[in-house]
C-alpha cells in the first residue's frame, strides 16, 4: 500500500454547501479530493494542486508542497475554512469530516 503522505496538519475545506466541511489529512485525500470532489469552478492553482500532490505520492515532493498547493487551489476557488472559522482550528464536536469521495 502507498504511503499517503499525511500533513502536519490538516486543511479544511467546505464543499457542496454551508457547513458541509472535509478534513483532508493527507496528500492522497488531497489529490481525490481535488480530482473527485473538488467544485466546478477550477482554476490554474486547481491544476497546480494536483500536479503537486501526484509528485509528492512518487516520492519527488514533499508533503508541505501538497499542503501549500492545496491551501492555495482552495482559496482560488474560495473553499477554505480559515482556522479562525474554527474553534481552537478544529472542526466542532459532533461534526464529523466529509470523507466520501463522490
Amino acid at each position: 500500500m502507498m504511503d499517503s503522505k499525511p500533513f502536519e496538519k490538516p486543511v479544511v475545506v467546505e464543499l457542496g454547501h454551508v457547513g458541509k466541511y472535509r478534513e483532508i489529512r493527507s496528500t492522497q485525500e488531497a489529490a481525490e479530493c481535488l480530482m473527485t470532489a473538488w467544485p466546478l469552478n477550477r482554476g490554474p492553482r486547481h491544476r497546480d494542486a494536483l500536479d503537486t500532490c501526484l509528485k509528492v505520492l512518487e516520492g519527488y515532493r514533499s508533503t508541505a508542497d501538497a499542503r501549500r498547493a492545496l491551501v492555495e487551489a482552495a482559496k482560488e476557488s474560495d473553499v477554505l475554512v480559515p482556522d479562525e472559522r474554527l474553534p481552537q482550528g478544529k472542526l466542532p464536536e459532533g461534526k464529523l469530516p466529509d470523507r466520501k469521495l463522490h
